[in-house]
């Protein structure tokens, strides 16, 4: 999808002119263009007027060059991937300018003290990312009616249906999460980077950085949760350097024990230890000329990292049992998914190794920080793992994707990856639905989605009333059990009020 500064969707027609005069404008402020453009869409049908920027700075100027004469309703988001000016700085700007207009702030990084600074500033609402278009159209009207002092409002109709708006009269396949249909397509060549995928604008700015690097020698630190592919950017680095034709040694610091992992890394001499049969040449020794990969830097032992700050400092290398010295010239590239500046103020990394291996830091993006990539990963992993006929080939329901899209992916694109495969071996030659997905991705769904068929009516049918008490007493049950029979956190896992909740547990008989 290609980048936007400025969208804006207005209806002008007379049946509309009085809407318009009683509704203010919408001024949107977010920079994910996937995000931007169903929230866009959505608020089209309901607003008069929606504009869309890319940036604060973007925003500001548009009002800068078109004065606004009336109260707006102002929807931004707080962390903007080019830096510079973040949404709460663009609500300083806009009350310095005397500009009126109501606030409601979005982000995907929620934390307490954001939350906090952006209640300071007024802002109506704080929105956690990722949220029900629904829930973000009814938080406008209830801000708008909030500064009218009119609570009895209903939530207003469409202006006009859009052409691809369904028809009224037609059921609904129940909630979704996003207006804007997903499909799966095909990575373009610029979306493939030397077997990693990404069209983000977070991805490509990794392949920017691995082009800009990969030309020098420098050390690369590589961080990243758990799955993100930061083997495949160290394997990207070697192949666009002047090493490229010597090898690439990759080393498991986490995987190999303590005990064994200094000779892993640089050999050792006959008789050095119970075992040591014979000279072994290590990882170091086998990388000269190429690239050292070393992943999971962080799990390294405290020894162990002093003789690696020696080998950087001196490029020689002894070998377990020896006094001899080996020089050897090589790139070295780690990476970790640990946090090693709070490692070394706990005391578990060496400062002066983090200075020496964080010379050129390369950061990637979790899954869930480049959500518009997930369909090209889907098709992409469709094609690896369904047959050359395409028998077992998988096609997923418009909500099945939403749910993928939507999903936090704490194993990122490996578990992704796992995903389609299992689908694929399981479901092969079959429509992807809400109930084919595992449980864990229908958790934060509507109930409307997540139990849709999970219960099949039998034949001689059911008590539809017991059952759905049973039901009910099932959730309480669980709910309680996992918080050990804390109420309250119990009555905000199933987003009840502590007294309805209590309420239902004394009918029920469920005090516990």
């Amino acid at each position: 999808m290609k980048d936007f500064n400025f969208l804006q969707s207005s209806f002008l027609h007379d049946d509309h002119h009085q809407l318009s005069n009683a509704r203010p404008p919408v001024m949107v402020v977010e920079d994910d263009p996937l995000l931007g453009a169903s929230i866009n869409k959505y608020l089209a049908t309901t607003w008069p007027e929606v504009f869309l920027f890319a940036s604060p700075a973007a925003c500001l100027e548009h009002l800068a060059q078109n004065p606004c004469g009336q109260k707006f309703i102002l929807i931004t988001d707080i962390i903007f991937d080019q830096g510079g000016m973040d949404g709460l700085a663009l609500i300083d700007r806009l009350k310095e300018q005397d500009l009126a207009f109501i606030s409601i702030a979005i982000t995907g990084f929620a934390s307490i003290e954001t939350a906090i600074t952006a209640t300071k500033k007024g802002v109506y609402k704080y929105l956690t990312k990722p949220f029900e278009l629904k829930v973000l159209a009814d938080l406008i009207t209830q801000a708008w009616q909030s500064e009218q002092g009119d609570y009895g409002l209903s939530s207003p109709e469409p202006l006009s249906a859009a052409p691809d708006t369904p028809d009224p009269e037609e059921p609904s396949d129940g909630p979704h999460l996003f207006t804007t249909p997903f499909a799966l397509e095909d990575p373009r060549p610029e979306d493939m980077f030397l077997g990693i995928i990404g069209r983000s604008k977070k991805m490509q700015r990794v392949f920017e950085r691995i082009k800009k690097v990969a030309a020098t020698n420098s050390t690369v630190l590589i961080t990243g949760d758990s799955g993100t592919g930061k083997e495949l950017v160290a394997q990207a680095i070697h192949k666009l350097s002047n090493r490229a034709n010597a090898a690439l040694v990759s080393v498991n610091c986490g995987a190999i024990p303590n005990e064994l992992l200094e000779s892993e890394l640089f050999g050792h001499v006959k008789g050095a230890f119970t075992g040591a049969i014979s000279n072994r040449k290590g990882r170091f020794e086998l990388a000269s000329g190429g690239t050292i990969f070393l992943d999971e830097i962080g799990d390294m032992p405290l020894m162990l990292q002093v003789k690696l700050l020696r080998v950087l400092q001196s490029k020689k290398i002894e070998p377990v049992g020896s006094d001899l010295s080996i020089d050897v010239d090589l790139r070295i590239i780690t990476a970790t998914h640990r946090d090693l500046e709070k490692a070394v103020a706990l005391g578990n990394f060496r400062e002066d190794l983090f200075y020496r291996l964080n010379v050129i830091p390369i950061k990637i993006p979790s899954l869930a920080e480049r959500r518009e990539d997930i369909p090209l990963l889907i098709a992409h992993f469709l094609k690896r793992f369904a047959s050359a006929d395409g028998r077992n080939r998988i096609t997923f329901t418009q909500d099945a994707l939403e749910i993928l899209v939507a999903h936090s992916w704490p194993g990122n694109v490996r578990e992704l990856e796992n995903l389609i495969e299992r689908l694929v071996i399981l479901r092969g030659g079959s429509t992807i639905g809400p109930e084919d997905l595992p449980a864990k991705f229908l958790q934060n769904r509507p109930l409307a989605v997540a139990t849709e068929h999970l219960v099949s009516l039998p034949e001689q049918g059911l008590d539809l009333k017991k059952t759905i008490s049973d039901l009910e007493n099932s959730l309480i049950t669980q709910a309680l059990e996992r918080t050990q029979g804390n109420k309250n956190q119990a009555s905000r896992l199933l987003q009840l009020n502590r007294t309805t909740l209590i309420e239902k547990m004394k009918k029920k008989g469920l005090m516990l």
